[in-house]
């Protein structure tokens, strides 16, 4: 397992993830990238803890993603199972479990504050973090993608599923955009990953 882990994790925090997984006794799953998701956890019904993270992240928001679904098995261990999935208990115990990470040998330098502010309150996903989710991107390999808040207005723009929107105003936090092929209007938040179509 230590040398599945050297792969995806930065090279100080193999150990001691290592040392976590095999003390509570997880099943880590690395699989194919979901769009909808990075990471998530399930207790089984023979009792094991199963925990699957996403093979295309990248090293920082890999570690990121594998304590976060660590941190929900032991809030549930602690706390119960009636606790809400991303509630106080499991923010707290996420702060926990990510302080002794949150350093120089792990993470760069540049990304220490944003870290840090973000585990002041940490989000039910670091995506939500629109400040995280900018400064995790810039570790990404190359891709075609690009944020909604980076678009121009009336862009046009796909998601994932192939669905073409064009970029309008923002509301507060979110852009309200059209789906060109039905007139709907959705609300995007601003880091979410698109690709454009038209300037």
């Amino acid at each position: 397992m230590s040398d599945i882990l050297e792969k995806y994790l930065p090279s100080h925090a193999v150990s001691p993830v290592f040392e976590m997984v095999k003390e509570h006794r997880v099943h880590l799953k690395i699989v194919n990238e979901r769009v909808t998701r990075h990471g998530d956890y399930r207790r089984m019904p023979d009792g094991i803890h199963q925990i699957t993270v996403n093979a295309n992240l990248n090293e920082y928001r890999f570690l990121i993603t594998l304590i976060h679904e660590i941190s929900h098995l032991l809030a549930f261990e602690r706390f119960g199972r009636a606790i809400k999935p991303h509630g106080n208990e499991w923010k707290f115990t996420f702060q926990q479990m990510m302080l002794p990470f949150i350093r120089p040998e792990i993470f760069p330098i540049q990304l220490l504050p944003i870290i840090a502010n973000h585990f002041k309150n940490p989000k039910a996903s670091s995506d939500t973090d629109a400040h995280l989710s900018v400064a995790l991107k810039k570790f990404d390999p190359e891709n075609d993608k690009n944020y909604i808040f980076e678009l121009p207005t009336g862009g046009l723009f796909k998601i994932y599923n192939g669905k073409v929107f064009k970029k309008g105003q923002k509301l507060r936090k979110r852009y309200e955009c059209l789906e060109v092929e039905t007139g709907k209007v959705y609300l995007f938040q601003p880091n979410a990953q698109v690709e454009l179509l038209v300037g």
